[in-house]
């Protein structure tokens, strides 16, 4: 992460420690128990204050993380990347409004995603004197090339030009509206994940009676570059706050597919450009999912040509390289020229 590497440390129910990409280190530490989808390690603490690091990268929302640097960041700087608000915990929202504004207070800066989040989100809006902007990115490699054998079984049970979500099947991941949309629409549409939501999407097909969505469940790396490759756009319904970004849309890019997400007034509507890169809907519109799918598996010359323009976005806007560049430039200005440790704090393994 710097010039002379960086530590990630998390919690997780199976702890201990290795090696990433062959250049960074990480440990965990054990997860004693998750409450509303924050995760506590006591051990934690520990690892944070012995650490020599001259700076601290965390990320948010983790209200156990903001306590944390409180107690054992030792005034070291501190870089925050801001996925996203705190959406669905109104109530729990209240009571930790004053950690997290004292953790904000001690930011040296926070990263936000998009400028699209940063206009409406109001916390931003609050710290904005402190917030820059750097896009996720993702590396090529992360997606191993379809194998023959997936592609031919794929291709030969559910053809080519099919409509794909990708994601875990979550509550705000707007696939309700999806199924919907699937009455009427001339596409079959691939459901590709699994999650809470998957039961209730089952029942809502079978009392819908479609015949043009499939469940296939969690799919391996391979299968799912085997499903970009063959599919005639990437849908991405989502229709609340909760998603921020969405890695599925940049993925889609990366494989020169049209996207179709929804205005939630988050990164997503900067990853897809509507009109260019695909189509951007309002949420909750089954009705306009449907028109957009028509409008793609209807008109294969224009899903070409806004696949072509996905592909060159991509490579413009959302490599893993270009993302790395502008946190070590980020590094740099937070330490100074000659830069030095970062330890991140990961929560990803917490969720």
């Amino acid at each position: 992460m710097t010039k002379e590497g960086g530590e990630v440390l998390s919690l997780s129910s199976k702890p201990g420690n290795y090696v990433l990409d062959g250049r960074v280190a990480v440990k965990t530490r054990r997860r004693w128990f998750t409450f509303k989808s924050v995760c506590f390690g006591p051990g934690l603490l520990l690892d944070m204050w012995g650490k020599k690091a001259e700076a601290l990268h965390f990320h948010f929302p983790w209200p156990f993380g903001d306590l944390v640097y409180l107690l054992a960041g030792r005034r070291r700087p501190l870089i925050v990347t801001y996925h996203s608000d705190v959406v669905r915990q109104k109530w729990l929202l209240k009571l930790y409004t004053p950690l997290m504004n004292r953790f904000f207070a001690k930011a040296d800066r926070i990263v936000a995603t998009s400028e699209q989040y940063v206009a409406t989100s109001p916390v931003l809006q609050r710290w904005k004197h402190k917030v820059s902007v750097i896009p996720l990115g993702v590396d090529e490699d992360t997606l191993p090339s379809p194998c023959e054998d997936d592609l031919k079984r794929i291709e030969g049970t559910y053809g080519q030009g099919f409509m794909l979500f990708v994601g875990v099947l979550r509550y705000y991941k707007g696939l309700e509206y999806l199924v919907r949309a699937a009455e009427g629409a001339g596409c079959r549409i691939l459901i590709a994940g699994a999650g809470p939501e998957e039961g209730g999407m089952h029942a809502l097909v079978s009392k819908l009676g479609l015949n043009n969505v499939e469940f296939l469940g969690f799919v391996s790396d391979e299968e799912k570059a085997a499903l970009y490759r063959l599919c005639g756009a990437v849908v991405f319904p989502s229709h609340l706050r909760s998603e921020a970004f969405g890695v599925t849309l940049i993925e889609g890019l990366m494989a020169g597919k049209p996207l179709i997400s929804c205005d939630i007034g988050t990164g997503t509507s900067f990853v897809n450009e509507n009109g260019v890169t695909g189509h951007v809907i309002p949420p909750a519109d089954s009705s306009a999912l449907r028109a957009a799918m028509n409008d793609l598996s209807s008109n294969p010359e224009r899903a070409k040509i806004m696949g072509a323009a996905a592909r060159q976005r991509y490579e413009t806007l959302f490599t893993g390289e270009k993302m790395r560049e502008s946190y070590q430039e980020l590094y740099r200005e937070v330490l100074g020229a000659d830069g030095g440790e970062v330890i991140d704090s990961d929560r990803s393994s917490c969720a």
